[in-house]
């Protein structure tokens, strides 16, 4: 792809005006949305992505298109493991409903500038470091075999990063509206609000680990990261409204994700060997008899994947399921197991 400077610039651009919008048509008053609301957006925000893909294939040609939504696909599918997480945090902080619209407006903004921090790197490395995918293919599988074999969960609110934040700055016990500091006899306080965020954040960071690898070995195009990153946190808000009741019934979502990170990570191994250059390896050579999967089998797999482990989640837990309230079900405590 031939992605000039300017492209780059009008993308951002059109990125940040959206996320502006957000915040003054949907968060800047808070309140529940409505599954109406949600819906529509959610419909909105997946259709402009589809529709981006589309676009992709006329202008650069299917690979590239093909491409993309094979990274769309899995960035979306680890966005909706995002939203488990946040589940636990907001759980955790009982995080009153109409102000949980601000505090995913911004972990989505964290989760795209760290993103965009780590798809530069990525890029960076890939342009100079060939054997950066064999690299990238090892810690996939480690990150499947992590996300397939959890263990016990962990409350965000009493985890060791949040005793330690608490000790470091001074903070209120209750809720002040949205607001993220106060002033109680003549010392400025801060609220919970403000440890969700840096909740919210810490669980970002971790997940911009998992994700930018994952793409990566679906594309080398820069462009193509970013834009499917971005689609994918696109409407990630409203999609926590809307689907928020149906969440701890996707059990076997963290399986199917394990598959998903372990394909990509062996298809990186793969690419690795064919573009090898460590002179301990084959002597530098490159090894072309390694097969090199093609997109089109990676988009199908892909999109299979994910339709097994919801049907299958779906069919499992058919006409019942712990809604996650007080002590969390033991299906959304799995997706916490990793974090502090």
């Amino acid at each position: 792809m031939n992605i000039t400077p300017l492209v780059w610039i009008i993308t951002i651009a059109v990125t940040i005006l959206f996320f502006v919008y957000e915040f003054f048509a949907h968060v800047r008053k808070p309140h529940e949305p409505t599954v109406g609301e949600s819906a529509r957006w959610s419909a909105f925000y997946i259709g402009l992505a589809l529709l981006f893909g589309v676009g992709i294939g006329v202008v650069s040609g299917w690979t590239y298109g093909g491409e993309y939504f094979a990274g769309y696909l899995t960035e979306k599918a680890l966005s909706i493991d995002n939203l488990f997480v946040f589940l636990i945090v907001m759980t955790s902080f009982a995080v009153p409903k109409i102000y949980q619209q601000k505090v995913l407006m911004i972990g989505i903004v964290i989760a795209l500038i760290l993103r965009g921090v780590f798809i530069a790197v990525g890029a960076a490395l890939i342009a100079n470091f060939s054997w950066i995918f064999y690299v990238f293919g090892a810690l996939l599988l480690f990150l499947a075999y992590r996300q397939a074999f959890g263990g016990e969960g962990s409350d965000f609110a009493t985890g060791r990063f949040m005793r330690l934040v608490r000790r470091v700055l001074p903070f209120t016990e209750q809720y002040h509206r949205d607001r993220f500091t106060i002033v109680e006899s003549g010392r400025r306080y801060f609220t919970p609000m403000l440890l969700v965020v840096i909740a919210i954040g810490f669980v970002d960071l971790i997940f911009a680990v998992d994700s930018i690898p994952a793409i990566y070995g679906l594309t080398e195009e820069a462009y193509i990261v970013f834009t499917a990153n971005a689609f994918a946190l696109m409407g990630l808000r409203q999609l926590y409204f809307l689907v928020g009741g149906l969440l701890e019934r996707l059990v076997y979502l963290a399986q199917g994700l394990a598959v998903i990170l372990a394909f990509i990570g062996v298809k990186l191994v793969l690419h690795a060997m064919h573009v090898n250059e460590l002179p301990f390896i084959n002597g530098g050579e490159p090894m072309l008899w390694a097969p090199e999967i093609p997109i089109w089998f990676s988009l199908l797999f892909i999109a299979a994947t994910i339709a097994v482990a919801t049907v299958a989640s779906l069919i499992k837990t058919r006409g019942g399921g712990a809604s996650p309230s007080g002590s969390e079900t033991s299906a959304v405590e799995e997706r916490a197991d990793e974090y502090p």
